[in-house]
């Protein structure tokens, strides 16, 4: 029997993920996270190939502790969140 593969939206990936929406495009748009680009409007996430990207599972360092070029840090994620901006 064929596995079936479930895709979600920019807005169930970003529930899941705990980050908005806006977030989820950007990463997708800096190739950061896999995503299926049917139309400009409609875009699907695997959440197994997302995982695999932002490096869920895998250890956080190499030897000598420097962070995995694949791993998401969160200056990767709040690039360009402007924290005097949202906290006045």
């Amino acid at each position: 029997m064929e596995r079936r593969t479930e895709f979600l939206t920019a807005k169930q990936l970003a529930e899941l993920l705990q980050v908005s929406e806006a977030t989820i495009h950007r990463l997708r748009r800096r190739g950061r996270i896999p995503a299926i680009v049917l139309t400009k409007r409609l875009i699907r996430f695997n959440l197994r190939d997302v995982k695999a990207a932002l490096g869920c599972g895998r250890s956080h360092s190499v030897e000598g502790g420097e962070p995995l070029a694949e791993q998401l840090s969160f200056a990767d994620v709040f690039a360009e969140f402007d924290i005097k901006k949202h906290f006045r």
